[in-house]
């Protein structure tokens, strides 16, 4: 679960122990969560949930940004 939220350029900012489960606070790009459902599940066995909360916008990195202009001018 981890790597596939580094993966994902993820953020994990804590980890505890609650009700017999483990659970992992990271921030994570928006664009970056889609499938991470279907991820999840797969790699889990299906026993894992997530949840999603709004948290702040930040600035794009500039490798990603000039993908993402080529893209839009194409």
């Amino acid at each position: 679960v981890m790597g596939a939220l580094n993966g994902r350029r993820g953020r994990v900012s804590s980890m505890e122990s609650r009700a017999g489960a483990e659970v992992v606070n990271a921030e994570v790009p928006l664009a970056e969560m889609f499938g991470y459902a279907t991820d999840l599940r797969s790699r889990t066995q299906g026993r894992a949930t997530f949840t999603m909360q709004f948290d702040h916008y930040e600035r794009v990195p500039a490798n990603l940004a000039e993908e993402i202009t080529k893209q839009q001018t194409s």
